[in-house]
């Protein structure tokens, strides 16, 4: 098990090489760029300080290094060429439009989008586990073509739709808006809740509709196996046979789909927390490009990145808990 856990890791760094690679250099091709930004909110400044137009971007593109090539920029982000202040040294750079550590704003913004993401999967699994275990257990009764229809209107319904929907309808029928403040739960915890449960659920219900279709079908394919033939013939009850013998099996593609909603999950915060106004992560990478703040942009993506890679790990050792006859060497 220790070697496996060894070796993932290290497969870890490749990944991480080639996606902090992809992010650094493709975002350097979208049309517009800082320094063009930037020259329109300081024009009527360089024109006061009497500096002319070429200076003015010259002196911009020097002082926030943009002007050595890319490798070179990236060499530096990493820490792995002068002056040594990178990654590598636990800096994942400096904003530049605020000038200060990226790391300050995201370690602040992190929690924000770490809650929303528990309770959208934790919504997600309350819905779709009971859901989809009912209508394997009854199948092609009128319970079981509920829970598929539901099932389909979950995958079916985007999510800023949904949340678009419920801030519009809510204002206008319930008088309720959501709150433009954020109230951090060691201050606020009941206030806290509030502000998160709606976005959650509306998350979680979008992202159950396809785990609740593949708890169906792997509860179908298990209990048709020979020893829940036997546990029936036994005597044993219903409740006893589906939660002891077949519900641990049919979850391992269960979890493989959980691991790889952890993705969507991410995704999805970008446009939530846009709708409800939520200082997380997905608002602050918007934000970071729309103003082409390069350092913001590839500090999130690297630790998202690390995210999804050590979730997918503990999804993957997870499975020798649910089968004990898979073994890591």
């Amino acid at each position: 098990m220790r070697a496996y856990i060894f070796r993932r890791l290290i497969l870890m760094i490749p990944t991480l090489f080639l996606v902090t690679v992809m992010v650094f250099a493709l975002i350097r091709f979208i049309p517009g760029n800082v320094i063009d930004l930037m020259m329109s909110e300081f024009a009527m400044v360089s024109v006061l300080a009497g500096a002319g137009e070429q200076v003015t971007e010259e002196f911009l593109k020097h002082s926030l290094g943009l002007d050595v090539p890319i490798h070179i920029q990236y060499g530096r982000w990493l820490g792995v060429i002068p002056p040594f202040d990178g990654v590598f040294q636990g800096n994942l750079g400096t904003s530049l439009w605020a000038n200060e550590p990226v790391m300050w704003e995201i370690r602040s913004r992190l929690p924000v989008s770490f809650e929303l993401g528990v309770v959208a999967i934790i919504t997600a699994l309350l819905l779709a586990l009971p859901i989809g275990t009912y209508s394997a257990i009854r199948q092609d009764t009128l319970g079981d073509y509920g829970g598929r229809t539901v099932a389909i209107l979950a995958i079916s319904l985007p999510n800023f739709w949904v949340g678009t929907l419920v801030i519009v309808y809510a204002s206008i029928y319930l008088h309720w808006a959501p709150s433009m403040e954020y109230l951090p739960l060691v201050r606020d915890p009941l206030g806290n809740l509030v502000q998160f449960v709606i976005p959650g659920i509306i998350m979680g219900m979008v992202l159950s509709g396809t785990t609740m279709r593949m708890t169906r079908t792997m509860m179908l394919e298990v209990l048709r196996q020979d020893y829940i033939r036997t546990a029936w013939s036994k005597g044993l009850r219903e409740r006893t046979v589906i939660l002891r013998h077949a519900m641990k099996n049919a979850l391992i593609p269960v979890v493989s789909m959980i691991g790889l909603l952890i993705p969507i999950v991410i995704a999805g915060s970008v446009v939530i927390e846009t709708i409800f106004a939520l200082p997380g992560i997905g608002l602050l990478l918007i934000t970071a490009l729309r103003q082409r703040d390069y350092p913001y942009i590839s500090a999130i993506n690297l630790i998202l990145a690390c995210g999804v890679l050590v979730i997918n790990l503990v999804v993957d050792l997870s499975y020798a808990w649910l089968d004990p006859r898979i073994q890591y060497r």
